[in-house]
């Protein structure tokens, strides 16, 4: 019995690690389209509108790395923060931290607060919200699946 609980944790950990690389990954190809976005994409569209969606993806897949299963809150999690983070541009929080001369953060950070942006966040953290649904569901059926093995 212990061997086969060993090795079943074994080849958790296995899974574990595989899902922190493919989030990595995501991010990393997704970080690179938000660059590419703000670098290149000048429309009435895609920047404003389809980034905002994208950012709080990035933000997601990035705490996956480390998070990479539970906390199916996530989505609100990262709602919040990005939300807070626009409220914070209300109070122009980029020269508060004396950032302001600084391109680089202006853009990270924002300067200008706009509902449209948390619009956006919410169109982007409801997305996540489906996909953590079915996840879970798989999750489920795959549990089900190795009970009925067992």
């Amino acid at each position: 019995m212990g061997v086969v609980r060993t090795t079943y944790l074994i080849d958790e950990q296995g899974k574990e690690m595989k899902k922190r690389i493919a989030y990595g990954i995501v991010t990393f190809i997704l970080l690179a389209i938000e660059v590419l976005i703000a670098l290149f994409v000048h429309d009435a569209f895609v920047r404003p509108y389809i980034g905002d969606v994208l950012v709080v993806v990035v933000i997601y897949t990035f705490v996956r790395i480390f998070i990479p299963e539970r906390c199916r809150l996530l989505p609100l999690f990262v709602f919040l923060f990005a939300a807070g983070v626009e409220v914070l541009q209300l109070f122009h929080i980029v020269d508060l931290l004396g950032l302001g001369a600084n391109r680089f953060f202006r853009v990270l950070i924002g300067s200008v607060f706009d509902m449209k942006d948390v619009l956006c966040y919410a169109v982007g953290c409801l997305i996540l919200g489906g996909y953590e649904v079915i996840r879970y569901r798989k999750n489920l059926q795959d549990e089900d699946k190795l009970e009925n093995n067992i």
